[in-house]
């Protein structure tokens, strides 16, 4: 037998083990990418998800661990080192260039995940009171009280506190009111308590109070808070109305008393 061709045949049977390796290596990453990439989507749809972020995050799990698997399957032959530091450099700078976009993709997911409002809930954030229209991957977009439409990159959202409205089951409606020296204190907490408890959604429990903040000079201040039930009344509207017939009865008892729209 020829040496060139001996050595040929020494070279493929040494390499055998590597080969069986290899072939291992990638299919063992395929069926654990498919079986990472079912379990995600799994878990991502009971967290109810849109479904194209489901499937972005899913294809993006599946193909890192197929690209790892290949690289691994690589390594039995050759050194990847230095191609990988050379993918890692290129990372670097493409990362580099899209920071911006980058750091809204990760803040997006998390939301997302992590869900702290949905869709058509109200929330407080970044200065801005409204509805939620969409959630993506990139930015929020909200429908504020005022009509006007905002659209809020998600990283700012991420770094803000968030106050969603419609996951609180009850809400306290403060009335600060202003008396002047020598006003009847007590006439006017029972006038504020009548009121507030006349407004529907109105919670017995906890109770109403009214308590005195503020002796000064010219003015005794006082505040009335009471709870109301937001399914059944929102807190603006429960305000307005505890404003009416707060004054509506200060007229009745000419109780001297201005109410602070604060």
């Amino acid at each position: 037998m020829p040496p060139i061709v001996q050595h040929w045949i020494d070279a493929i049977l040494s390499a055998i083990p590597n080969i069986f390796a290899a072939i291992v290596i990638f299919v063992g990453s395929i069926y654990l990418a498919r079986l990472a990439a079912n379990l995600l989507t799994r878990a991502l749809k009971q967290r109810h998800m849109v479904s194209n972020v489901v499937n972005l995050i899913s294809q993006l799990v599946y193909l890192t661990i197929i690209v790892v698997g290949v690289i691994a399957s690589l390594s039995r032959f050759f050194d990847v080192t230095a191609y990988i530091a050379g993918l890692g450099l290129a990372g670097f700078a493409i990362g580099f260039a899209l920071q911006d976009v980058l750091k809204n993709l990760a803040a997006g997911v998390i939301l997302l995940m992590q869900q702290p409002f949905r869709v058509g809930e109200a929330i407080s954030v970044a200065g801005f009171d409204g509805t939620v229209l969409t959630v993506d991957l990139r930015a929020t977009e909200m429908s504020t009280f005022d009509g006007r439409r905002v659209s809020i990159p998600n990283a700012t959202i991420l770094n803000s506190p968030i106050t969603n409205f419609t996951r609180a089951a009850r809400r306290r409606v403060d009335i600060p009111l202003k008396l002047p020296p020598g006003t009847d204190v007590e006439s006017t907490r029972r006038i504020v308590l009548d009121a507030v408890r006349r407004v529907p959604g109105a919670m017995s429990e906890p109770e109403p109070t009214v308590q005195l903040q503020q002796i000064a000079g010219d003015a005794i201040n006082l505040t009335g808070s009471f709870w109301v039930d937001v399914s059944k009344t929102n807190p603006d509207i429960a305000r307005d109305l505890a404003l009416t017939y707060i004054n509506e009865g200060l007229a009745q008892g000419k109780t001297d008393a201005r109410t602070v729209n604060a």
